[in-house]
């Protein structure tokens, strides 16, 4: 499926929401991995991690090193 591109700026636009990735740590009981919000939002590993680590910048949700991975928990309040 192709990307839809900003008109003004000829960016792509994001093909997911904020909320998307916020929705999928719900789903995982409040706390999941990098590669489980990826599976239920539909995109890659990468894209996942960049989006939540946009996320976490923004206050919206934290991190946690677990071993070798990054768990990832709503912020208090969202």
């Amino acid at each position: 499926m192709p990307r839809d591109r900003d008109a003004e700026s000829g960016k792509y636009t994001d093909a997911f929401s904020d909320e998307d990735f916020i929705e999928a740590i719900h789903a995982e009981g409040g706390l999941a991995g990098t590669t489980a919000i990826a599976e239920i939002v539909g995109c890659t590993r990468r894209q996942a991690l960049n989006r939540l680590k946009n996320l976490r910048e923004q206050n919206k949700v934290t991190s946690k090193d677990v071993g070798r991975s990054l768990v990832w928990q709503i912020q208090s309040g969202e």
